[in-house]
Formats: C-alpha cells, structure tokens, sequence
C-alpha cells in the first residue's frame, strides 16, 4: 500500500502517485486483451466462412479506434484530468487547428467511410494514378500499398474516396487481359491466331475455362496488328505472366518462320533528267 500510494509527481493541487500510473497500465491491458479476443473471434468465424476477410478487417479496424478512444478518456480520468474542461478551453485552438489541418481531417473521414462502406481493404488489389499495388492496411489518415515492384506507397484516404481508383479484386472473378503482336505483311493470319491462343492456353495462371479470342485489330503501317485477350487470377503479377505469353509467342514464330516487322520507310526517288541525255 505504501508503494501504490507513492507520490511521483506533485504540482500544486495536483499530485500524481504509482496508483495512478497500474491504473492506467491496466485499462491499456484491458484494451490490448479485448482486442486481442476480438481478432482471434473473428478469425474462427472468418476460417469458417461465416463473414468474408474484408468486412472481418473493417470491423476490427473500426473497433480498434473506438476501445482505444474510451482507454485514452479513462486513463485521462484515472490521472485526475477532466476532458470537459480541455474541450470547451481550447475551442479557440479547435478552429485554428481545423482551418489548418483540413486535408489531414479529410482524410480522417475519408478512412472511416472506406472502413464503413469497404470500398478498399487490406489484400485487395488497386490501381492508382496507373500504379498497380496490393493493400497492406487501411489506416485513418493513409493506407499502406505494395507495389509490384515491393515498394511501399502511402496513400491519403481522401484519394482513395475522391480520384479514379481501379479495384481489380472487387470483381470477384477473372480478369481479361490482352497482348498486342505485329506480324509482318505476307504471314499466314490463321497461323497467328491458333499461336497466340496455343501460348495462352498453355500458361498455367491462365483460365482454363475461358478460351483466349485473338482480334485482328489493323493494317498498320509496318504491319499486321493482332491484340491477344486471356483470363486471369492472378492480378498481382500480372505482367510476369504477360511477359511468360510474350516469351513462348516469340519461340513459335521463329519455328514457323512468322517474322515480327520493325518501322522501316521505304523512300522513292524520282528524277527529272531527261534518260536520252549524257551526263558530264
């Protein structure tokens, strides 16, 4: 009892003592230790399919910032200090605070409308300003992206809920993509096609069950335009499969001797002397 009624600290009226510090340890603990009951609740239910990954994440998030709120107000209670008072004294500070910091208050909302409504969740695959990444976490102020090249990316929230973002995992199915090819004039066309979709076909990451369409897209200018269209899962590393497709198209035109053109201008030169004159 002498050691929990220690006194630490002491400032006029106010007096802080180790009681008041277990105090607060214990309502963090308290808030750690539901937490932690919280998660491993919604990992049975998420291994049993009873709620799906994202809306197991957005209610854990969402949770997570309200038990943390009602901790920090307990231990401000515990120590003594009433939040009442604070609230009303700095009104003036409030409104300077907010006129200053209103993209970071933005973004705020914008996190608690992306928990609420999960329009982006963590594992989901998103495309931002042309930038492919999967989502690490979805935090109040930003969210944490993985780009293909493993680089980590913050994103304000208030981008994720105002710009143009792509959700590749929302579709919840594959996702059709496609390779341009050009061939040289005077090839075989059907050749062509049956190549591109024997080398799709033959990709393990590819859909099985939704055969590849090759379109002969143009007549251009060095040469014949095809464009490849395949399904695929994998959204991620989607460009090593493109590049794996790119690879055996190459070697099956080289056996069956199709020749991939490259710009050439084939230039005229006309001349205006007459051919019955001798030149000097």
């Amino acid at each position: 009892m002498n050691l929990l009624d220690y006194k630490l600290f002491s400032l006029g009226s106010y007096s802080l003592h180790m009681f008041d510090l277990l105090e607060v340890f214990l309502i963090f603990f308290v808030a750690r230790f539901l937490l932690y009951l919280l998660r491993k609740f919604m990992a049975r239910r998420v291994k049993r399919n009873q709620i799906d990954k994202r809306k197991s994440y957005a209610i854990r998030q969402i949770v997570k910032y309200i038990v943390y709120i009602i901790a920090l107000i307990m231990s401000f209670d515990s120590l003594g200090i009433s939040v009442t008072p604070l609230l009303f004294g700095s009104t003036a500070l409030f409104v300077g605070l907010g006129l200053g910091l209103q993209d970071t208050f933005k973004d705020l909302v914008s996190g608690i409308v992306i928990l609420v409504e999960r329009t982006v969740s963590a594992g989901d695959i998103v495309e931002i300003d042309g930038i492919v990444g999967r989502v690490k976490d979805v935090g109040l102020r930003t969210t944490r992206v993985l780009t293909r090249d493993d680089i980590i990316i913050l994103v304000p929230n208030q981008k994720l809920i105002n710009d143009r973002v792509i959700n590749w995992t929302q579709n919840q199915m594959s996702t059709r993509f496609s390779i341009d090819v050009d061939v040289a004039y005077g090839s075989d066309t059907r050749l062509v096609e049956r190549i591109l979709i024997e080398q799709a076909e033959k990709h393990p990451e590819t859909v099985s069950g939704l055969k590849p369409v090759v379109h002969f897209t143009n007549f251009g200018d060095s040469g014949l335009a095809f464009r490849l269209f395949f399904h695929c899962n994998e959204m991620f590393r989607i460009e090593r499969v493109k590049s794996d497709i790119r690879f055996g198209i190459d070697e099956a035109f080289r056996k069956n001797g199709i020749t991939i053109p490259f710009p050439q201008t084939d230039i005229w030169i006309r001349s205006n002397q007459d051919p019955n004159q001798k030149g000097a």
